[in-house]
């Protein structure tokens, strides 16, 4: 049996977290949600999160802060984060990438598509792991 894949949802609407809890608990990811930075960034750092999905546009702390907080720990460096924002312009797409964002989710999004989204990074991280023990394997076995 595979453990779930542990989801943080970071977004100030609670319509879009709730939506996405949903969304996401139905695939079987384990869903956490947070309504602002500093409660998603202690949530990510003390549920081993897998993936966050996270709001640019919030109060307070927006995402490109707590991107840039969770790059920074140690803990939560790892953690792969898609931006989910109604910001569309090529420039602030190459910003969120350029800070660590794996992939970025424009609002309005369809909250169907978000699981597969999620999913298919997983499987190609998965894959590339894979591949690249295979390949480590294949060398030492010639040894």
């Amino acid at each position: 049996m595979h453990k779930a894949i542990k989801v943080l949802v970071i977004d100030d609407d609670a319509m879009i977290r709730k939506l996405l809890e949903s969304t996401l608990s139905r695939k079987g990811f384990k869903v956490f949600a947070a309504e602002n930075g500093l409660d998603g960034i202690d949530l990510a750092k003390t549920e081993n999160i897998d993936v966050v999905l996270l709001d640019w546009m919030m109060p307070e702390m927006d995402g490109m802060e707590v991107l840039a907080e969770l790059k920074r720990n140690k803990d939560t460096m790892h953690i792969p984060v898609f931006m989910l924002t109604s910001k569309e312009d090529s420039k602030d797409i190459d910003l969120a990438t350029s800070r660590g964002a794996i992939d970025y989710i424009i609002k309005p999004f369809n909250t169907f598509e978000v699981p597969e989204i999620v999913q298919r990074y997983l499987e190609k991280v998965s894959l590339a792991h894979a591949e690249k023990q295979g390949f480590f394997s294949k060398i030492f076995s010639h040894r």
